[in-house]
């Protein structure tokens, strides 16, 4: 089965959503209204609505790091994990967790960083050298 996820969640500003999710991200702004506004995240649909984001806290133990929960992200394929990666450096993003190798050598190794939209909600981008590898335990 292939399918895509949905997920909606609060932002405060719409236009600053559009600057962050369409111009540093660069996904494709869908549908919109006045309270929301819907985004092709990497194949996947977003709906950012006018409201209070969820609370999060430095609560998620991977390995000897700290990373808020809840989040949500992607998994790439290694060469769109480093462009993605320059791009928001170039972009002066404020890493929480810095683009870098987690499980080095080990099933599931993986590239990984963390960063907060303009609105506080949490996201990890992932990459893997082979997207059959994900799962490995």
């Amino acid at each position: 089965m292939n399918s895509l996820f949905h997920f909606a969640f609060h932002v405060t500003d719409l236009d600053e959503a559009r600057r962050f999710y369409g111009g540093v991200l660069g996904c494709t702004e869908g549908r919109s209204t006045a309270t929301w506004v819907d985004f092709d995240f990497f194949g996947h649909q977003l709906s950012l609505h006018l409201g209070q984001p969820f609370k999060t806290e430095l609560t998620g133990q991977v390995g000897d790091q700290l990373v808020p929960m809840p989040h949500f992200g992607l998994v790439l394929a290694l060469p769109d994990w480093q462009a993605l990666a320059e791009r928001l450096e170039r972009a002066h993003t404020a890493f929480v967790l810095a683009p870098q190798l987690r499980f080095a050598g080990q099933p599931g190794e993986q590239w990984t960083m963390f960063f907060l939209d303009p609105f506080g909600n949490p996201l990890e981008i992932k990459g893997f050298a082979s997207l059959d590898t994900v799962y490995q335990s």
